[in-house]
């Protein structure tokens, strides 16, 4: 029998735990519940059901396993009133379908105490704690463009390019809305988009993070692989809308910036795609 499990902390993609389930099959890699996410003494977070959003992965996986993964989150079952986690039912929600699904969550008195991680994510946590000199970035919209750089003087942060990237499973659309038309946003639909992959130090991810709106809840930092000439780039840092809106078209200027980031360093026939993609988009009137 199989079952739907949603992982938001060491269960995830290259993190300590996923070798419990690294032979399952990811349904969706940007999925999330409603929930708040919190940091605890140990490695690992704790999420209880809330109304805010907690992002993870979801999985289909062979209910067998879960008499381990229950030992790993101290579950010894519904009945148990010496549970670390409980392993209750949740909504679990992806940018194409929603599920239903099973997840690992702590009470509420449990978390008493404990520091919130407001982004939600683990992963970005994590990020955040670090201080590396070297990020991975993928761009697939405006910030493929040097112009934008140059103005905001920052140009010189963006000048490690790895190479052209190409990103599975996910396609480039429009979904967040201004004033003027639509703005790029990557989309986990089963897609396939290009980008330039980037390698940046820490004051280029602090203007990213500026630029993006992440702040205010526009787009969020999320972790991708790039391939980029065969060889794979895990944990590329890339930036996705979190509600993803109906679709319009991109400005003539934001098309340009796009369009021009892209003339030469990215496959002709999928910058032709793109063109004609946001052509056929129908324009903003608000």
């Amino acid at each position: 029998m199989k079952c739907h499990l949603f992982v938001y902390g060491t269960l995830r993609y290259l993190e300590k735990n996923h070798r419990f389930i690294k032979n399952e099959f990811c349904i969706a890699q940007q999925a999330w519940v409603n929930g708040r996410l919190y940091q605890t003494s140990h490695d690992y977070p704790a999420m209880i059901l809330g109304d805010e959003r907690v992002y993870g992965e979801l999985y289909e996986i062979d209910e067998a396993l879960l008499f381990k993964i229950h030992e790993l989150e101290g579950c010894s079952g519904p009945e148990s009133s010496d549970n670390l986690f409980d392993f209750v039912p949740v909504r679990v929600y992806t940018d194409v379908k929603e599920y239903d699904a099973f997840s690992y969550v702590m009470t509420p008195e449990k978390v008493e105490n404990k520091q919130e991680i407001i982004s939600g994510d683990w992963k970005e946590h994590h990020f955040g704690l670090k201080k590396s000199t070297g990020t991975l970035y993928f761009a697939y919209g405006s910030c493929m463009d040097a112009e934008r750089f140059r103005k905001a003087a920052v140009d010189h942060h963006f000048i490690d390019v790895v190479g052209c990237g190409k990103l599975e499973n996910y396609s480039v659309k429009f979904t967040v809305t201004m004033e003027d038309g639509g703005r790029a946003d990557l989309v986990e639909d089963g897609g396939s988009a290009e980008g330039i992959l980037y390698r940046v130090p820490r004051e280029a991810v602090e203007y990213l993070y500026l630029r993006e709106g992440v702040d205010s809840k526009l787009y969020r930092p999320a972790f991708v692989s790039i391939e980029v000439n065969g060889m794979i780039y895990e944990q590329c840092l890339t930036f996705t809308v979190i509600h993803k809106k109906d679709e319009y078209r991109p400005p003539d200027h934001y098309s340009a910036e796009i369009l021009r980031g892209a003339e030469g360093r990215l496959g002709a026939e999928y910058i032709q795609k793109i063109r004609d993609y946001m052509e056929g988009l129908p324009y903003y009137k608000p």
